[in-house]
């Protein structure tokens, strides 16, 4: 099932991940676009396998969204001191330690040992870098946003990222495993049109990649937890509702009256009454949908946008980095072109570079449209703070 337009090599990725392994079926959502391996937007069923290379190397990244308990009024004056005092306190950007030591009650998981089962080496070091980056960040398009919305003024807050280096490492390790070589091994060159790397769900190596993923997925919970509350703390605010989901997962599922795997990269889950928080750009409106209880979303596999979906790609926006003298050459989107279009919306920005301007990515109500018959949008949220990583920064943690 296809929803909206694609670019060919979008359309053949997508055609390949439904020619390999034991597909039950998948879906292209409309904000689609060449990814690694599967489409960033695409969703594959499996019956009894699960895809490594599908979910990717950040694992479980999502968002959180929270509606406070206060009116933009409340923070109106205050918004370039409030998005000072984020940028401050949350660590953003590649390779960060939180400022603070978090002791969470995930790190007693006894899914720890399956990093145990494959040495007590990389036991240590995952959970040593685990414990170091909970709370943070990260680099690419991960953000924390402070919104309005249109229709009450109730301010909102969003968060977007996942597992951080302990998802990435732990992908990396179980696509080495799975491609017989060791799990700390150098990984090979990477190929965006690698065919998908499936394991049979119920084989050892299926069984512990999937507990290590669900681990991840707990991870980037924790850590998204940990900054909302950082968030709310700056805001002297209370949360009063809360929307939390992953769109980078695996998940055990019932469709068409079987237990399946469903990956999805970049999708997020839409079963009927079940919300989300879909992103647009940092010029743009961002959503909570609710998933219908109709025919088309059961079609769909429950599955829905995760964001507005690029159109550009980061080194067509920004050009090409020479890391030695830290300048960018041949970009198409060029800093005074963003900073005006920001301004022009209204968002007070911190961080953020041309390679994730408002220009690089599809305007989110298209996206939205293509998919009216399978969820409600119930907010409409506008963006007035933006905090993200700053222009320069690579990520390979990023989804």
């Amino acid at each position: 099932m296809i929803f909206g337009e694609h670019e060919p090599n979008t359309l053949r990725q997508f055609e390949n991940c439904l020619q390999t392994g034991n597909v039950a079926g998948g879906v292209l959502c409309a904000d689609g676009h060449y990814g690694y391996s599967q489409p960033v937007g695409g969703v594959i069923v499996y019956d009894n396998q699960i895809s490594p290379s599908g979910v990717g190397y950040d694992i479980a990244c999502g968002n959180k969204a929270v509606r406070t308990n206060l009116q933009y009024e409340d923070i109106k004056k205050d918004i370039p001191r409030i998005m000072d005092d984020i940028a401050a306190r949350i660590s953003f950007g590649i390779g960060r330690k939180n400022k603070e030591r978090v002791d969470h009650e995930l790190f007693d998981d006894p899914d720890w040992n399956v990093f145990r089962q494959i040495g007590q080496q990389e036991h240590d070091k995952l959970k040593k870098l685990a414990v170091d980056q909970l709370g943070t960040v990260g680099a690419g398009n991960h953000f924390v946003d402070l919104l309005v919305e249109e229709r009450t003024g109730d301010v909102w807050v969003a968060n977007h990222f996942g597992s951080r280096g302990f998802g990435h490492k732990t992908a990396s390790g179980f696509l080495n495993l799975a491609n017989g070589m060791e799990f700390s091994d150098r990984a090979p060159g990477e190929s965006m049109e690698q065919a998908p790397t499936l394991i049979d769900l119920d084989s050892e190596l299926g069984d512990l990649y999937y507990r290590a993923m669900t681990l991840a997925g707990k991870y980037a919970y924790a850590g998204r937890d940990y900054v909302m509350d950082e968030v709310l703390a700056i805001l002297g605010a209370e949360s009063e509702f809360e929307v939390h989901n992953h769109h980078n997962f695996a998940w055990k599922e019932t469709h068409r009256g079987k237990e399946r795997i469903v990956v999805r990269k970049g999708a997020t889950p839409s079963a009927p009454g079940q919300l989300g928080f879909i992103g647009g750009s940092m010029g743009d409106i961002s959503v909570i949908v609710r998933g219908k209880d109709n025919a088309e979303n059961e079609n769909a596999f429950y599955s829905t946008v995760h964001g507005a979906g690029r159109i550009m790609s980061r080194t067509q926006a920004a050009g090409k980095m020479n890391w030695k003298k830290r300048t960018r050459i041949g970009g198409q989107i060029s800093p005074d072109m963003m900073e005006k279009a920001v301004k022009r919306f209204g968002v007070e920005l911190r961080g953020g570079g041309t390679d994730e301007s408002p220009f690089v990515y599809r305007k989110l109500q298209s996206v939205l449209d293509a998919h009216e018959d399978t969820i409600d949008v119930l907010h409409v949220l506008k963006p007035v703070g933006v905090c993200m990583a700053g222009a320069n920064e690579f990520d390979p943690y990023k989804d």
